[in-house]
C-alpha cells in the first residue's frame, strides 16, 4: 500500500531495458527536443506515461454501449476539452482523436520546445538554458521548469522575464537571433527555389532518355527473321 504522505511514481519504465529499437527512438527525441543528456530517457518515459493514461481513459469511454448519454457523455467531452485546452487536440476534435496522439505531440507541449517555437530561443537547448536561468515567464510568473505544460491560453503570455536582460530588443542577443531567422528563412526560400529547377530539369533528363531509348528500340520489322514468316 505504502505511506499515504508519500505518493506513488506515475512514470513508467520500459518493461525491458535492451531493447534497441526503442533505445535508438528515445536517443532521437532526446536530440530533437533538447532533452537532457543526462535523465533524458526518464523525461520520455513521463511523456509515454501520461500519454498511455490518456489513451487508456479514452478506450474506456469509447467501449462502453451507453456513452451516448449521461455521465459517460460528460467525461468524453470533459476528456476532449481537456486535450484541447492543453494543445493536444484541434478545435472540433472527437474522443477517437485522442488515440491519435504521440510521444511527439506530448513533447511539442513542453514550455521549452513552445519558447523554441515561438522564436524566443534559437535551439532546443538554448530554450531549456533560458528556462533554467529564468529568462522565460509567463505573464508575470517567472517559469524555471523546461518540462512544465504549457496551456493553450498561456502561450500568448509567453515572454521574456521582466528581470531578463533579454527583454531589451538591441540586446545582441536578440539582434544575433533574428539575423539568424532571417538568414535561415533566406536559405529556406533558396533550397525551394533550386530544388523547383532541380525536379524540372531532372524531369526534361527523364523524358529525352525515355525518347532516346524508345529510337534506339528495335521495331517490329526487326524482330521478323530473315526469310519473313515461313
Amino acid at each position: 500500500m505504502g505511506h499515504p504522505k508519500f505518493a506513488r511514481p506515475k512514470t513508467q519504465t520500459p518493461a525491458h531495458p535492451w531493447k534497441a529499437a526503442r533505445i535508438e527512438e528515445e536517443h532521437a527525441l532526446k536530440e530533437q527536443f533538447g532533452l537532457k543528456r543526462v535523465g533524458g530517457m526518464r523525461e520520455i518515459w513521463r511523456e509515454k506515461s501520461a500519454l498511455r493514461r490518456h489513451r487508456n481513459q479514452a478506450m474506456k469511454l469509447i467501449g462502453r454501449v451507453d456513452s451516448s448519454e449521461g455521465h459517460f457523455a460528460r467525461e468524453k467531452t470533459d476528456l476532449v476539452t481537456a486535450m484541447v485546452r492543453k494543445g493536444l487536440l484541434a478545435e472540433g476534435s472527437s474522443i477517437d482523436d485522442v488515440l491519435q496522439i504521440t510521444v511527439e505531440h506530448m513533447l511539442s507541449r513542453r514550455l521549452q520546445s513552445v519558447v523554441y517555437y515561438r522564436g524566443l530561443a534559437p535551439s532546443m537547448r538554448a530554450a531549456r538554458n533560458m528556462i533554467v536561468h529564468g529568462h522565460i515567464s509567463i505573464g508575470e510568473q517567472r517559469m524555471t521548469v523546461p518540462g512544465y505544460k504549457i496551456l493553450r491560453a498561456e502561450e500568448d503570455n509567453l515572454q521574456y522575464s521582466a528581470t531578463s536582460p533579454y527583454l531589451n530588443d538591441n540586446h545582441p542577443f536578440r539582434v544575433e537571433m533574428e539575423q539568424l531567422r532571417i538568414t535561415r528563412q533566406s536559405e529556406d526560400e533558396e533550397i525551394e527555389e533550386v530544388g523547383g529547377v532541380r525536379a524540372t530539369t531532372d524531369n526534361d533528363e527523364f523524358v529525352q532518355q525515355i525518347k532516346a531509348e524508345a529510337e534506339k528500340a528495335p521495331t517490329v520489322e526487326d524482330t521478323i527473321p530473315e526469310g519473313g514468316d515461313e
